[in-house]
């Protein structure tokens, strides 16, 4: 089961069903007109880890469990998506539904591939997204706002969800996602239940064409990186179409096709990696000879709440667990070995796991 799903999105023609087919191999038919995606396309992607690959040739370990992340490919957004236009509400429902927005960027010429506003230009294409996610966001904070006074009406002392949403309607009302209102911890959490557009984190993703291989540079894509760092979000830069063309590869093949491009690593693997990154989760392993998984927790979870993604019952009768660190691992050869040099440490119910941690778990 994924533990968090990426929302992408973009405006039509940008490149969505393309990555996506990359990302799941399940090549969705791109075309070349807007709405072509209309029910959202959703794929269950493993995480890149090579740790997975060491551990389990230690462990001699007969199965190997990545942790998993799924990506809704969800149809073009254009001006007016806020009002319906382009069956923009029920589009905005899907997005709703994810933890996380990838905000592909369209970032090359093509006179072959139709552009929906005429014209390339990544900040423009950036701008008419977001104002549309406000947009939404601002029509429904002000719904909430309205059922919120009818229910304080009477109270003594005014809910704190009210002054929330307030803020959150002028932070709208200046073109500024609620991502960047400062917001007390209090705050965060009532406005939490309404699940903002604007409120979820984000990854720009500039998609170049194959001319800006190896270095995957252009004007454009410096645009985007500035516009992205402003606003403090993380950003990668992909080559949609060389990905999808990689996707069926054996492991030895995709090594030789990108070697012939000049390039190390799939852009996929850094796209993958920095949504995991943006959600604030870490992996920590299980390893043994039947089987070694990476498991996915937020940063900063004591070791109960790790156990408890196991099983519950191991949550609920935790002991203490036996932590060896990646690299100890990797040194002793193994969880025996790191015993015996004295790295295995045992933890109590109050240890906050770390990320690339071993762990057995001792529960009654």
């Amino acid at each position: 089961m994924a533990n968090l799903s990426c929302g992408i999105v973009g405006l039509p023609n940008v490149g969505k069903s393309t990555l996506f087919n990359a990302l799941t191999k399940q090549m969705i038919a791109a075309n070349n007109f807007p709405f072509c995606t209309i029910d959202p396309n959703i794929g269950i992607v493993d995480v890149p880890d090579v740790r997975l690959h060491e551990l389990s040739r230690i462990s001699k370990s007969q199965k190997i469990v990545p942790a998993s992340i799924s990506f809704v490919d969800i149809a073009g957004l254009v001006k007016g998506a806020s009002q319906g236009q382009g069956l923009g509400n029920q589009f905005l429902t899907n997005i709703r539904e994810t933890d996380l927005i990838v905000h592909l960027v369209r970032c090359f010429d093509n006179d072959d591939i139709i552009h929906v506003e005429g014209k390339v230009d990544p900040i423009s294409d950036i701008e008419v997204i977001n104002l549309e996610l406000i947009l939404a966001d601002l029509d429904m904070a002000e719904k909430i706002k309205v059922k919120l006074d009818k229910t304080a009406k009477g109270q003594k002392e005014r809910p704190l969800s009210v002054d929330a949403i307030e803020k959150a309607i002028a932070h709208l009302n200046n073109n500024l996602p609620i991502r960047s209102l400062a917001l007390t911890p209090e705050e965060k959490e009532s406005l939490k239940q309404f699940s903002f557009l604007t409120s979820k984190p984000i990854v720009y993703c500039a998609n170049v064409s194959e001319a800006d291989l190896p270095s995957m540079q252009n004007d454009y894509v410096k645009k985007v990186y500035e516009h992205a760092k402003k606003e403090g979000a993380p950003m990668v830069t992909i080559c949609a179409k060389l990905e999808e063309d990689v996707a069926g590869l054996s492991l030895e093949e995709e090594k030789e096709f990108l070697e012939s491009y000049g390039i190390k690593e799939k852009g996929l693997n850094s796209l993958i990696r920095a949504s995991f990154e943006t959600l604030g989760l870490i992996t920590f392993y299980t390893a043994g000879e039947k089987e070694v998984r990476a498991w996915t927790i937020p940063k900063g979870a004591p070791a109960p709440e790790a156990a408890g993604k196991i099983h519950t019952d191991i949550q609920k009768g935790f002991i203490r667990a036996e932590v060896v660190s990646y690299g100890d691992f990797m040194t002793y050869n193994g969880r025996n070995g790191a015993k015996e040099a004295g790295k295995a440490r045992i933890e109590g119910k109050t240890y906050v796991v770390q990320d690339d941690d071993i762990i057995l778990f001792f529960h009654n």
